[in-house]
């Protein structure tokens, strides 16, 4: 070993120390090691400082913008429900369902891209069900690898093989030679991940868990808000048919206070503004605190069909109507005047539907009170004119936001839209038509040109930290190749598997490929084990197929460290785990899949076969 390749292994022995002590973080850590590699003089400074020009790195940030696109829309949140629904409260059923759907997917396209979209899936299902994320993050890492194994497309490794194969003038593998192998292995794996979610999550808190704050639920029973709802339609006879809002307002108000909290127009809901003319078919979400015969009275006089509830409150609107509690401060105009005479709703959008002052809620008209200083307001209304109000600490400050505000979809009525867009860029990377970092890029900019996603939820939605964890940790395969470091260790190799056994060797072919990829990327650790292990066949007069096919599958075992593979990478954060959660969870998964491949590959690829020399079975 010389001085450099010493040099090179001691820093990556003391990244390795840093990541498994968990201190620094991971991306300090990575800057750490991005700024001291050059500094040994093995690789230059633009060397170090390639990956953030890495075609990789710029596919993995588009993919989380795509990623949100999906969230924003409300296709997460689809297939998310999804999965719960057919999952129940089956905690299993649900790991094991997601790691099919993952595997089946990323057969098919970049398993990054697969991770960075099922990663906002995986966490919302977590909230919603109360399973803590980790207990889900490390199986959706976990299925995306494995999908690598299931076709020749599923990860570059596979088509480096491949390609090593015919350079040698054997035939290629075809799309689903590794099908046979990666099933079984997802089976192995699903099983593995049941009994492993023990050891995670333990310390985490549920991903259902959410902060403290108020529900809807709890302000309709703390306002005795239930009842007081009516959803009425405008039939075609109606006499108030052309008529504004504004020239309706005090004839309507004449009768029980009623307060127009929203129209229903086809399938949009639409704010009341004074200049709002009624149409027939129109449905009306009405605050009404009387009695129901006077209820009654009024669809009969004003040509109003009732129509049914189906939540309370109008909470089955919740995407679009929401409440927010607001205090009067001592500089608001509102300060001794009332609703009515600040007109509050035409200033603000919103309709005040309660009124507390200390613990006491008020039943009693509103429009006419009085307001006071420190007086409690629960209002009604789009959530874009609550969030308005807020910009207007002055008048009126915020006090509680309900919890249903996290909900609430930032790009309604887009998810046609993004699915398609998702199609498209699926469609593409199988094609190979383009690069995959195009296609992913075209999938963004359409999904901006479609409104599903703007340039501030774009940048807000690309996991920094995570691409500075990956790019600085790339180098490292630059400097080990340089300085000898891989032809060393086949060399070894080459040596000390003379005269032993067939599933030895594949064996020791799996641990050494495996081995390699917890530092270098498995397309790199392909390009380098590949050549090793068709001349290994060569010197057995073997078979090359068993032994190409133990490379390829051991490049897609990546579980043992976040730093081996970006599927790894990506899911730390969100999984809250750290070094040695990998290490505990991914090792024996490894040597499982170890296992079980040595055994399969022999009997399916046989390692003697005449025809086998010129094509795989």
């Amino acid at each position: 070993m010389n001085v450099e390749l010493a040099i090179v292994v001691g820093l990556l022995a003391v990244a390795i120390a840093m990541f498994a002590a968990n201190r620094p973080r991971m991306d300090a850590v990575a800057l750490i090691m991005l700024t001291a590699l050059p500094l040994t003089g093995v690789i230059d400074v633009s060397e170090a400082l390639a990956g953030f020009s890495d075609a990789n790195i710029v596919l993995i940030a588009a993919l989380f913008v795509i990623g949100d696109g999906l969230v924003r829309t409300g296709v997460a949140r689809s297939l998310g429900d999804w999965l719960t629904a057919r999952a129940g409260s089956h905690e299993s059923r649900l790991i094991a369902l997601l790691m099919v759907v993952v595997c089946g997917l990323g057969s098919l396209m970049s398993s990054t891209a697969v991770t960075a979209i099922f990663i906002p899936v995986a966490l919302r299902i977590a909230q919603g069900t109360g399973t803590p994320a980790s207990r889900l993050m490390m199986p959706l890492s976990s299925a995306a690898l494995v999908s690598g194994m299931m076709t020749l497309i599923a990860t570059a490794p596979n088509l480096v093989v491949s390609s090593e194969l015919e350079r040698h003038g054997y035939a290629g593998f075809h799309f689903f030679a590794f099908t046979p192998f990666g099933v079984p292995i997802l089976v192995l794996g699903i099983g593995y991940m049941l009994l492993a979610r023990r050891w995670l999550g333990k310390s985490q808190p549920a991903g259902g868990q959410r902060p403290d704050g108020p529900r809807l639920a709890e302000w309709i029973e703390e306002y005795e808000l239930a009842g007081r709802e009516h959803r009425a339609e405008v039939l075609a006879d109606s006499p108030l048919i052309g008529h504004s809002i504004g020239q309706l307002r005090h004839r309507l108000q004449e009768h029980g206070s009623a307060k127009l909290v929203a129209i229903q127009r086809g399938k949009a809901l639409i704010e009341p503004a004074v200049s709002t003319e009624l149409r027939a078919g129109d449905i009306l979400l009405v605050d009404l605190l009387a009695p129901e015969e006077e209820v009654a009275r009024l669809r009969q006089e004003y040509g109003l069909r009732k129509l049914p509830l189906s939540g309370a409150y109008f909470s089955d609107r919740s995407q679009e109507l929401g409440m927010a509690e607001l205090i009067v401060p001592p500089t608001s105009s509102l300060v001794g005047h009332s609703l009515a005479e600040r007109s509050f709703h035409d200033r603000f959008g919103l309709r005040v539907i309660g009124l507390r002052r200390g613990q006491t809620a008020s039943r009693s008209e509103l429009a006419d009170e009085q307001l006071r200083v420190g007086d409690t307001l629960l209002v009604i209304g789009p959530w874009r004119a609550i969030q308005r109000a807020q910009a207007e600490p002055r008048e009126i400050v915020p006090f509680h936001l309900p919890l249903e505000m996290d909900d609430v979809l930032p790009a309604p009525g887009k998810a046609l839209p993004a699915v398609a867009c998702l199609g498209l860029v699926v469609a593409l990377m199988i094609s190979g038509l383009v690069p995959n970092v195009l296609a992913a890029l075209i999938g963004c900019l359409l999904m901006g040109a479609c409104g599903v996603i703007d340039l501030t939820s774009a940048y807000r939605a690309i996991d920094w930290k995570t691409l500075v964890l990956i790019v600085g940790m790339l180098p490292f395969s630059i400097a080990l190749q340089r300085t000898g470091g891989v032809e060393l260790v086949a060399d070894g190799l080459m040596s000390v598997l003379s005269g032993a056994g067939e599933h030895v060797i594949l064996g020791c072919l799996f641990a050494l490929t495996a081995g390699l990829g917890m530092f270098i990327s498995n397309t790199a650790t392909a390009v380098l084990m590949a050549p090793v292990a068709l001349a290994v066949a060569k010197d057995l007069d073997a078979s090359p197929y068993p032994f190409a096919m133990i490379v390829a599958l051991a490049a897609s075992t990546a579980f043992m460290t976040p730093v081996s593979s970006p599927v790894n990478t990506l899911v730390v954060t969100p999984g809250h785990y750290t070094f040695g959660d990998f290490v505990r969870v991914g090792v024996p998964l490894a040597v499982l899949v170890l296992l079980v491949t040595v055994l399969l590959v022999p009997w399916l690829l046989p390692l003697y076969s005449a025809s086998a020399a010129v094509s795989p079975p």
